[in-house]
């Protein structure tokens, strides 16, 4: 089988993923709840589109599969995706406050620990082996994290409490992976729009007049939400979870480039020498679906 438009449409969607404080950035202005009440509200309006007009067999499909599964069944699984839900806002909203308020650096640090962290998480949780090798990535990346905090911890809260929630998101959607993705999605959305209904009246500020917010607001949901979103579900169908693995570190190390060229934030020989740590750590944990890819290209 060709690979190459499934490995494009992965490549395209992190590549996308990387330029996401371009969305973000002019309108840092704003209250990060009101940015994240406009993300949410549009996503699932274009969600809901989408499915309905191009992928109602798929709904159907879903929506038999629920019902033909037992009752405690079922409410464990509701719980799940209402649980998913409450914690990929809390992703959300957080990566809003750190892309805009703390640094793209630290957003950046967020997802390049983030497998690490999934790693460790469902070791713990769902009591998943991990080899020695990974261990030693773990490791390091510990030590990274210990560095990277010296004058930056609460840079360093932000970043982890980021990683750690979507982590988290990833091992819950593991148990409910016999789902359409697309679908999940649009379901966990549309029920933390109706959780968050009350909070809009709440703490939401004045209705945006400015145009570049709207456009922004476009830009988040369309091209750095539904798009990418639809080019790794496709992806997904033709190249294995360990490429896109490797793959993913594109949206991070694009933000990285972009917080130190385009936004000239500062960064210190520590902070360099924690990030060459984290590196390092990427590579170690990798090291085997690395040395697994060349074996086959060369094959």
């Amino acid at each position: 089988m060709n690979q190459s438009k499934y490995i494009f449409s992965a490549v395209t969607a992190y590549f996308l993923w990387g330029f996401f404080s371009f969305g973000l950035k002019p309108i840092a202005h704003y209250q990060s709840l009101d940015i994240l009440f406009y993300r949410l509200f549009l996503s699932v309006l274009v969600l809901i589109g989408i499915n309905v007009i191009f992928r109602r067999h798929k709904m159907r499909s879903d929506w038999q599969l629920f019902r033909s599964l037992a009752k405690k069944e079922q409410q464990k699984l509701s719980a799940l995706i209402v649980g998913g839900s409450i914690v990929l806002m809390s992703n959300w909203l957080v990566f809003i406050i750190v892309m805009n308020h703390v640094s793209v650096q630290a957003a950046s640090l967020s997802y390049l620990v983030c497998p690490i962290v999934t790693t460790v998480l469902a070791f713990v949780i769902l009591k998943e082996k991990l080899s020695k090798i990974k261990w030693l990535a773990v490791l390091i990346s510990g030590i990274a994290c210990t560095i990277l905090s010296f004058g930056h911890f609460t840079d360093l809260l932000f970043s982890l409490f980021v990683a750690v929630t979507f982590a988290s998101y990833l091992i819950i959607q593991r148990s409910l992976n016999r789902f359409d993705s697309f679908n999940l999605l649009m379901t966990q959305l549309s029920i933390v729009a109706v959780l968050m209904l009350p909070m809009v009246f709440l703490f939401a500020g004045s209705i945006p007049t400015e145009p570049i917010f709207y456009q922004c607001i476009f830009a988040i949901v369309f091209l750095f939400t539904v798009i990418p979103m639809f080019l790794n579900n496709f992806a997904l169908k033709g190249i294995n979870s360990s490429t896109v693995g490797i793959l993913i570190y594109l949206n991070p190390i694009m933000n990285f480039i972009l917080a130190i060229t385009y936004y000239k934030e500062p960064i210190t020989s520590i902070q360099i020498l924690g990030y060459a740590l984290v590196l390092i750590a990427i590579l170690v944990f990798n090291a085997q679906t690395i040395l697994n890819t060349i074996k086959k290209s060369e094959a």
